[in-house]
């Protein structure tokens, strides 16, 4: 247990943002895979509407440093890829 009292605010301030980052990172995959399962299914207008919502989940995680900025990029190119090629 902590003796100091800058050492019990670090533990109050860690609990804290473990549940932010732990929410912030559910409601990314969430996103993600929404998207992935449209894709899947294969309609066309659910998979670009899926997409159009995981975008900005997407950049979301990179501004509270859920996601690296490479990663967030990456994922939303190959999603995008894919929707466009559903026909």
């Amino acid at each position: 247990m902590a003796h100091h009292k800058s050492a019990e605010k670090r533990i109050r301030q860690t609990v804290v943002r473990t549940a932010r980052n732990r929410a912030n990172t559910s409601r990314l995959k969430t996103a993600v895979k929404n998207a992935e399962e449209a894709i899947a299914s294969g309609n066309k207008a659910a998979a670009e509407a899926a997409l159009k919502a995981a975008q900005p989940e997407l950049a979301r995680g990179v501004v509270t440093g859920v996601l690296h900025k490479n990663t967030a990029a990456r994922k939303m190119s190959r999603l995008t890829k894919r929707a466009r090629a559903l026909a």
